[in-house]
C-alpha cells in the first residue's frame, strides 16, 4: 500500500490504520435485527447474523435466483416495514414464503446500511477503498486477502457469508445480475457510501465534511472503488478467504509453539491402564479437584463482568500461560442436581439448538465414556467437531452432582465433520440451593480453531454464560398456581 500511494495527494495517501476512539457503546437493548453490530449478536447467540437475515438469504438462494434485476429492481415499502417488523419481533423465525424476491432483496440492503459501522470496520473500510484506488489489479487478491485477515473475526465471517451468497446470485444467467451490477447496486449500502452524516452512526461516515451540491472527486474516486472493489470480491470470494501459502510458511513456526495439545491422555494408554486394573476415573481426578477447590473458595480470584440473561460471568488466566482465559459462567436452575446432569449428559438436543449429531463411541467404565459432538456454524463456515472424554459423579455432599470433559486423541480416527476442536476443560457443578432447585456452574477453556484472542476475549465467555441460560431455560419455570397451602 506504501509503495503505491501518493502521498503529497489528498485522498490518496495511506498510512496504517490507528486506533478509532469510539462513542460510549450503547447496549441494544431493544434491537434485535436491524442497527445490531455482529459482535453483540454473536455474544448474544453464537452467530454474528441473524437468524432472520440468514433465512432471507436461504429464501432468495432456493426460490428467487430467477428473479430479473433482483437487487436493482425496488420493492414495496410498506411491505418491506412489515418485514422489518415480522424481523424485530420473531428473529429466530421468519417466513419469508411468498414473499416478493425484491422486497427481500431490499430488506438486505438495509441490513447491511443500518449497521452502526461498515461490515468493513470504520477502522478499516478506507484501507479496502484505496486497496481499489491505489493498486494495480494483480495486486488486488493478495492485499484484499491480507486486509481480511485484519478484520474482527465476526465480520470477516458475515462479510464471507455475504459473498458467497452473491457469488451464486450473479451466477444464475436468468436473473441478469451480474458481480458487477451487483456492486453497482449493493456497494453504497454495504461501505456505508452517500450516507448523510445525521442518518449514520458510523464514525468514518461522522468525520466526512458535508458537501454540498455535487459529489467532490474524491467522493466519486471513492464510489468507483468501492463498486469495482465489491465486484472483484464477489468473484474472487472462493479465493479471498484463504490464508497465501508464504504467509502460512511465515506464521508456522511462531504458531507452532503456541499452539496447544489434547490435554487428556490419549485412548491407548487409557486401555492399557484399564487392563492394568487403574481406575480410569484417576485420569480425571485433577480436574474433578480444582472443580471442588475453587467452589469451596467460592470461585475467590476470578474477575467478575456483566453477564447475559440473569447469569454470573467471570474469568482469570491460565496457569500454562497461554493467553486462552478460562471462563466460569453460573445460574439458578428450577430442577434437582441429578436432573441438571442428565439434561446436560444425555439431552444436549433439548437446550443446544447448534447440535447436529452427538454420540457415545465407547463407555469405558460406570461413569467414564468416549463421547462424540459435532456443532453446527453459520453456512458457508465449517462446523465444530471434539472427541472428548468425560466423567461424571452424582455422591457428592447434599446431593451435588459432577461432569468433567476435555478432548483426547482416539484410537481410531473418528470421521471429521469440519474442524476437530480442542475442548481443554469443561466443567459442570450442580449444587443444591433450595426445594427442587440447583446452582449450576459451567467452567470451560477451548480452543475452537480459526478464531483470534480478540473473539475469546470478546464472545467466548458471552457463549459460555448463554449456555448455562438455555440449560436453565429448558426447563420449565415453575408456576404459581392454585390457593396458597400452609406447610
Amino acid at each position: 500500500m506504501e509503495k503505491y500511494s501518493v502521498p503529497h495527494k489528498q485522498g490518496w495517501g495511506w498510512t496504517v490504520p490507528k486506533f478509532m476512539k469510539r462513542n460510549k457503546t450503547p447496549d441494544y437493548q431493544g434491537q434485535h435485527v436491524f442497527g445490531v453490530p455482529p459482535l453483540i449478536h454473536v455474544q448474544r447467540t453464537g452467530q454474528p447474523l441473524p437468524q432472520s437475515i440468514q433465512q432471507a438469504m436461504r429464501y432468495l438462494r432456493s426460490q428467487c435466483l430467477d428473479q430479473v434485476g433482483i437487487f436493482r429492481k425496488s420493492g414495496v415499502k410498506s411491505r418491506i416495514q412489515i418485514l422489518r417488523q415480522m424481523n424485530e419481533s420473531s428473529p429466530d423465525n421468519v417466513c419469508y414464503e411468498g414473499q416478493c424476491a425484491y422486497d427481500v432483496a431490499d430488506l438486505l440492503k438495509q441490513y447491511f446500511r443500518d449497521l452502526p459501522e461498515p461490515i468493513f470496520t470504520s477502522k478499516l473500510t478506507t484501507t479496502f477503498l484505496q486497496i481499489y484506488q491505489l493498486l494495480p489489479k494483480d495486486q488486488w487478491l493478495a492485499a484484499v486477502q491480507a486486509a481480511t485477515l485484519l478484520l474482527p473475526d465476526e465480520n470477516r465471517e458475515v462479510l464471507q457469508t455475504l459473498l458467497y451468497f452473491l457469488s451464486d446470485i450473479a451466477s444464475a444467467e436468468e436473473n441478469q445480475m451480474t458481480a458487477g451490477n451487483l456492486a453497482v447496486c449493493l456497494a453504497p449500502s454495504i461501505f456505508h457510501l452517500n450516507i448523510s452524516k445525521k442518518d449514520s452512526p458510523s464514525p468514518r461516515i461522522k468525520s466526512k465534511r458535508s458537501l454540498v451540491g455535487h459529489p467532490g472527486s474524491r467522493d466519486l474516486s471513492e464510489n468507483m472503488a468501492a463498486t469495482q472493489g465489491l465486484s472483484h470480491m464477489i468473484s474472487h470470494c472462493k479465493k479471498l478467504f484463504q490464508v497465501p501459502q508464504d504467509m502460512v510458511l511465515q506464521l508456522c513456526g511462531s504458531y507452532s509453539a503456541a499452539e496447544l495439545r489434547p490435554p487428556g491422555p490419549a485412548l491407548a494408554e487409557l486401555r492399557q491402564a484399564q487392563a492394568a486394573g487403574v481406575n480410569l476415573s484417576l485420569y480425571m481426578e485433577e480436574s474433578v479437584q480444582e472443580l471442588l477447590r475453587d467452589a469451596a473458595e467460592r470461585f475467590k480470584g476470578w474477575m467478575s463482568m456483566p453477564g447475559p440473561q440473569d447469569t454470573e460471568l467471570a474469568c482469570r488466566k491460565a496457569s500454562d500461560g497461554h493467553p486462552l482465559r478460562v471462563w466460569k459462567a453460573s445460574t439458578e436452575v428450577v430442577a434437582p442436581p441429578a436432573v441438571v446432569l442428565h439434561r446436560v449428559l444425555r439431552e444436549r438436543a433439548l437446550w443446544d439448538e447448534d447440535l447436529l449429531r452427538a454420540q457415545v463411541l465407547e463407555a469405558l467404565m460406570p461413569g467414564v465414556e468416549l463421547y462424540h459432538y459435532v456443532t453446527d456454524s453459520m453456512a458457508p463456515h465449517p462446523c465444530r467437531d471434539f472427541v472428548v472424554l468425560r466423567m461424571w459423579r452424582s455422591d457428592l455432599p447434599r446431593g451435588g452432582c459432577l461432569l468433567v470433559s476435555q478432548s483426547l486423541d482416539p484410537e481410531q480416527p473418528v470421521p471429521e465433520s469440519g474442524v476437530r476442536a480442542l475442548m481443554l476443560t469443561s466443567q459442570y457443578l450442580m449444587e443444591p440451593c433450595g426445594l427442587g432447585r440447583s446452582r449450576l456452574t459451567h467452567i470451560c477453556r477451548a480452543d475452537l480453531r480459526g478464531r483470534s484472542p480478540d473473539w475469546y476475549n470478546k464472545v467466548f465467555g458471552h457463549l459460555c454464560a448463554m449456555e448455562v441460560a438455555k440449560i436453565r431455560d429448558s426447563f420449565p419455570a415453575l408456576q404459581a398456581a392454585g390457593p396458597e397451602t400452609k406447610l
